[in-house]
């Protein structure tokens, strides 16, 4: 049972870290891909509806990229709507409403990107202590029981019996330590990214009430 138990901790380990390496570089290309598009959205000012900036977007696979072009297509649409082309022009309150409702919702979907397999990853980071504890209750269980059978306490014979059976203790602490490590890495990554997202979604529609500030001083 403590092989069964030892060789599932390995096939374990070797899983949570597939997936910590397979997230960990998600998340940089993501992040890199997010500075280099805010890089350019801080640029262009109030005219987030510049071809430039929106040609960077569409060659843009970063969360931020993402969420602007849902963003703009959805303000373009409301432009084109008030027969201005793509030009600014006066947006309702529920017209700003829907554009920051169609952000939120791509936040939500980017979010829920980068926390695909963390779950599974939670699980795996938590499960393994847990199963080299269950090796060594089950080992010493099986070196008392052999002590029973024999009717009289051998404790020499006993004691490389317990010393077996803690050895998958020892196992899981070694895969669930580092693996706990690299799981909290991640998943504070995943909240300043949250937090970039949601501050870029502020920023956006900052950027557009700023235009329409401009349009009524225009028309004054």
């Amino acid at each position: 049972m403590g092989k069964v138990i030892v060789l599932g901790l390995l096939a374990g380990s070797v899983l949570t870290w597939s997936l910590m390496i397979d997230k960990y570089l998600h998340l940089r290309r993501a992040r890199s891909q997010s500075e280099r598009f805010l890089a350019h959205f801080n640029m262009v000012g109030k005219n987030i509806t510049s071809s430039g900036l929106i040609r960077e977007g569409m060659n843009n696979s970063g969360p931020l990229a993402v969420i602007y072009n849902s963003g703009v297509d959805k303000l373009v649409e409301f432009y084109e709507a008030g027969g201005s082309g793509a030009a600014p022009c006066k947006l309702s309150d529920a017209q700003s409403h829907a554009i920051e409702a169609v952000l939120e919702r791509k936040v939500s979907g980017q979010i829920q990107d980068l926390e695909t397999n963390v779950s599974m990853l939670a699980t795996l980071v938590s499960l393994s202590p847990f199963c080299g504890l269950f090796g060594t209750v089950w080992g010493v269980m099986m070196a008392f029981s052999g002590i029973a059978i024999a009717g009289k306490p051998d404790f020499t014979a006993l004691a490389p019996g317990v010393a077996g059976a803690l050895l998958t203790t020892v196992a899981g602490l070694i895969v669930a330590i580092p693996s706990l490590v690299g799981y909290n890495f991640i998943t504070g990554e995943i909240r300043k990214q949250t937090t970039d997202m949601d501050n870029f979604t502020d920023e956006f529609m900052v950027r557009v009430q700023l235009g329409q500030l401009a349009l009524e001083e225009q028309e004054n």
